[in-house]
C-alpha cells in the first residue's frame, strides 16, 4: 500500500527567477540524506503553473538524477487539460519517478463522473501508478468520498493526497479503503498526525521542506505504535506547520529557506514575498524549534 512521507518540493529561482537547478539539486540531497521516505515537486508548492514546459522536465530530470533511487519520485501532473495531463504522466515515467500525483482538474467545476472519467483515462493511460490529488480550496470542486469509492476500484490508482482539513472527509475515505490497496495521506501538515491515528497512510509535507526529518519520524513513530512520541512531534512543530501556509503557499516556506540559508529564491509574480509581519513570525518560530 501506498504511504509514508513525502515533501512537497519546491521550486528555488535565481535573482532573475530562472530555475536554480544548482539548489534544487541541493534540496533534493537534503530530502535525501533526511531518509524521506519521497519527494513531491510541480505541485502548488512547487509553482507549477509558473513553469514551463522545458523547466518542469528539468525539474523532473533533476529530481531523478538526485534521489537516485533513495526515496521514491512523485511529481503532479496540475493541469486542467486531459491530453496534458496524460502527456505529463508518461514524461514522468519515462523520466523515472515511481508515481504520479493527478490534481483534480481546476477552473472548470467538473460534476463527480467528469472526475471520474478523468482520472480513469489518466490512469488507464499511466505506464506508472496514480494518486490522487484532492484540493477543493484550490480547485472549486470536491473529490467526494462516493466518487473516492468508484476510483479506489481501478488497479492504477493505489492513493490520494488529500488537502481536506476535515477528519470525517479523510475518515469516511478511510473506511471505504479499508481492505483495498489505497493508501489515504494527507496534504496538509497539521493533520499529518490526526490521520495516522486513525488509520490513515502518510502525509504530503510542506514542512517537509525544512523539516524533513521530523515528517519522516512522525510516519514511522505512527507505523510502530509509538504514538506519545508521534503526538510529542505533533505538538512541538504544530505552530511552525500552521505557520507555513501563511498568506500564500509557498511563501512562506521559501522565506523559511532563506532564513536557513538554503536555496529558496524568490517567487515569480503573481505571488509576493511574505509579508513583514509574517516574516518576523516565521523567524521567531524557526529560532524557537534550534532551526537557525
Amino acid at each position: 500500500m501506498f504511504d509514508g512521507a513525502y515533501t512537497l518540493l519546491m521550486t528555488p529561482f535565481d535573482k532573475n527567477w530562472k530555475l536554480d537547478e544548482a539548489g534544487l539539486r541541493a534540496l533534493v540531497r537534503l530530502q535525501v540524506a533526511s531518509g524521506i521516505h519521497g519527494i513531491a515537486p510541480l505541485g502548488v508548492t512547487g509553482e507549477s503553473p509558473s513553469l514551463s514546459e522545458e523547466e518542469i522536465q528539468r525539474v523532473v530530470e533533476i529530481c531523478a538524477q538526485e534521489a537516485g533511487g533513495k526515496c521514491r519520485l512523485t511529481p503532479d501532473t496540475c493541469s486542467c487539460n486531459i491530453d496534458q495531463t496524460i502527456a505529463r504522466a508518461r514524461l514522468y515515467a519515462e523520466l523515472g519517478s515511481d508515481h504520479v500525483v493527478v490534481f483534480a482538474p481546476f477552473l472548470v467545476k467538473p460534476t463527480q463522473q467528469g472526475l471520474i472519467e478523468f482520472y480513469e483515462r489518466v490512469a488507464d493511460a499511466s505506464k506508472v501508478p496514480i494518486l490522487i490529488h484532492n484540493a477543493p480550496e484550490r480547485v472549486g470542486v470536491n473529490v467526494e468520498p462516493k466518487t473516492y469509492a468508484r476510483l479506489m476500484n481501478h488497479g492504477n490508482i493505489v492513493g490520494t493526497k488529500d488537502g481536506v482539513k476535515e477528519l470525517d472527509h479523510l475518515a469516511k475515505i478511510l473506511y471505504l479503503a479499508r481492505g483495498k490497496n489505497f493508501g489515504v495521506c494527507t496534504g496538509k501538515d497539521t493533520t499529518a498526525y490526526p490521520l495516522l491515528a486513525f488509520g490513515g497512510q502518510g502525509v504530503f509535507s510542506v514542512a517537509g521542506n525544512i523539516v524533513p526529518g521530523v515528517m519522516k519520524s512522525i510516519v514511522e513513530h505512527a507505523r510502530a505504535g509509538e504514538w506519545d512520541k508521534a503526538r510529542e512531534l505533533h505538538y512541538t512543530y504544530f505552530e511552525l506547520f500552521e505557520a507555513l501556509r501563511l498568506e500564500t503557499n509557498p511563501m512562506a516556506v521559501k522565506e523559511a529557506l532563506t532564513l536557513m540559508g538554503l536555496p529558496g529564491g524568490g517567487l515569480r509574480p503573481p505571488l509576493t514575498p511574505l509579508g513583514d509581519a509574517n516574516k518576523e513570525k516565521v523567524k521567531r518560530l524557526l529560532q524557537e524549534r534550534g532551526l537557525i
